[in-house]
């Protein structure tokens, strides 16, 4: 961060407001650091591709590390090397997993005719090998592993010659022992992933572009290793659960804070956040050096654009900005670039419903060419006065604040803003007249919104909790559940609403009460048919409470048959 402030305040100079905000950010302290992930690599490499490419780059490579050849495409009478130099194999059906230094190579091995010739494989009666490796150079027409952004340790070449010795490069540097940051922090317990078997969300799941992220129980499970940092999950998580690290966003809020305040009290007017990567921090600076940056932009540097959620979004224009950007100078997945549309759209409906009129929230891609200003305001520029909180590490804790900041300032007083499909905020309907109030949904629910009361048969429903999962939906036997995105603004927001209530039926052996009419009755309407329950005996039995079925089911064990026995 310290760097990159140091760079602008170079060409920043002539705007006293934008330099006094990247002096300030310079006093902050330097980010906590977060725990290492430790990766160890002693070269063994196995090369993958037709046998004649596979094989030349073999005889290269042999000297510099520990290397063998799995020839994925062999052709008749191809001599083998000597034994001794490295192991080659012949196979098909090739799966690769894992990371630098910990690679899993699967395949189905060939039977060759001869020891000294490749020949015509013969795949007849193919048998499975697996090996682990440290480096894997895949020289296939179509790679193996197919995702934006492979492992650390995997090199896909293709056929391509020039990208072949690029790629040998690179893998020769990767020898040793190496270290990176652990990007993330997750907390199982407010995932919203599933329960009971029953997806609900699966945003950071979807959004992973490199495989790190994959379901586990009811929540999911992150390999730190093939975590790359991109921070997306964190941004669309709509609970909490996943959170980024690298820095947190405490640590940035207050770097928001600290410039934004600074340039303002420097005099400066309708700052613009422009939120950039390492490389959109080059792309600055040419422009810069070129032809000058708009005297309002204050450069606000991450490790990657795809982390920015609306908490973020949100924050800094509570803390005075006019209107905030991101930059997107690096090739990102389109998932990603669709996910920060998202997040934006969310930003602007709340913007929108609180009646700030324009536009203050965009993407700014490299390829387009614009003229005059990077950043074209609003003609309504937005000016909140700048807010005094922090930001957390629960994300929903701080986009409350946010968004309180917002009423509070609001050209217009509302109750509740509708808010587009999939936003982390909402509300419940239900169809009343079929809940049968078996609370399946409040078992279910992995954010405590829906709840029951011990004192009487109620579902109640708190609606600040609900992150719009919809694992109640698809839980409900009923299907009497349904979820409306909104935002409430009053105070029953964080109180308790009865969705549904009904008359508690009562023990037909004792009296006491156990579950509801509608309950009792809609079991009784279900199995009256079955032939288990054929007698008035054995109906009557579901309606007595769980001990007086017991005592009743022992009373009259003398008058059972073998058949009457659960099987």
């Amino acid at each position: 961060m310290g760097a990159t402030d140091h760079a602008f305040l170079a060409v920043s100079e002539a705007h006293a407001a934008v330099a006094a905000a990247l002096r300030a950010a310079m006093h902050l302290p330097v980010p906590t650091p977060v725990q290492a992930v430790d990766y160890a690599s002693a070269g063994r490499t196995l090369i993958i591709g037709p046998a004649d490419i596979a094989l030349d780059w073999a005889e290269r490579l042999k000297d510099r590390l520990d290397v063998s050849v799995l020839a994925s495409e062999a052709r008749g009478n191809e001599e083998l090397p000597p034994r001794g130099d490295y192991p080659v194999a012949v196979g098909c059906d090739i799966k690769v997993q894992g990371w630098l230094g910990s690679f899993t190579v699967a395949w189905q091995q060939a039977v060759t005719p001869q020891a000294g010739l490749i020949g015509t494989p013969d795949f007849q009666a193919p048998e499975t090998r697996s090996e682990r490796y440290d480096l894997v150079f895949d020289l296939s027409r179509e790679p193996l592993i197919r995702l934006p952004h492979p492992p650390q340790g995997y090199f896909s070449a293709g056929r391509d010659p020039l990208e072949q010795f690029d790629a040998v490069l690179k893998l020769t540097a990767h020898v040793g022992e190496f270290e990176k940051p652990r990007y993330f922090d997750y907390k199982a317990d407010q995932c919203a992933h599933s329960r009971n078997r029953i997806e609900g969300c699966s945003n950071c799941i979807d959004l992973c572009s490199t495989g790190a992220i994959t379901p586990s129980g009811n929540g999911v499970r992150v390999e730190p290793h093939l975590c790359m940092g991109c921070g997306a999950c964190a941004s669309a998580c709509p609970s909490g659960a996943m959170r980024y690290n690298y820095p947190s966003v405490p640590e940035l809020g207050l770097r928001l804070k600290t410039m934004l305040g600074a340039y303002l009290e420097a005099g400066g007017t309708a700052p613009v956040v422009v939120f950039h990567d390492g490389k959109g921090e080059d792309w600055l600076l040419r422009r810069a050096h070129r032809q000058g940056l708009p005297h309002n932009l204050i450069p606000f540097g991450v490790h990657d654009t795809a982390s920015i959620g609306p908490e973020l979004l949100l924050a800094a224009l509570c803390y005075g900005a006019a209107h905030v950007s991101v930059l997107q100078v690096s090739d990102m997945p389109e998932a990603y670039t669709l996910n920060l549309h998202k997040q934006m759209t969310l930003v602007h409906s709340l913007l929108g419903g609180f009646g700030y009129k324009g536009v203050h929230c965009s993407l700014i891609d490299r390829t387009e060419e614009r003229r005059g200003e990077l950043v074209s305001l609003s003609e309504q520029a937005l000016a909140l006065p700048p807010a005094s909180f922090n930001l957390f590490t629960e994300k929903r804790r701080t986009l409350e604040f946010c968004i309180e900041h917002l009423q509070a300032n609001a050209p217009q007083a509302v109750d509740e803003i509708a808010l587009p499909a999939g936003s982390p905020f909402g509300t419940l309907t239900i169809a009343a007249d079929r809940c049968t109030l078996c609370m399946a949904c409040v078992g279910a629910c992995p954010a405590k919104a829906l709840q029951d009361n011990a004192e009487s048969p109620q579902l109640r429903f708190i609606e600040r909790n609900c992150v719009q999962c919809g694992i109640c939906v698809d839980t409900c036997p009923e299907s009497v559940l349904a979820i409306q995105p909104r935002l409430l603004l009053t105070p029953e927001a964080r109180q308790p609403r009865v969705l549904n209530e009904a008359q508690p039926f009562h023990c037909v052996r004792c009296a006491a009460p156990f579950g509801t009419r509608a309950m009792v009755d809609s079991m009784l309407k279900r199995l009256s048919g079955h032939s288990l329950f054929a007698d008035e005996a054995a109906l009557r039995r579901l309606q007595m409470c769980g001990d007086c079925r017991v005592v009743d089911m022992m009373e009259n064990r003398k008058e059972m048959t073998v058949e009457d026995l659960p099987r």
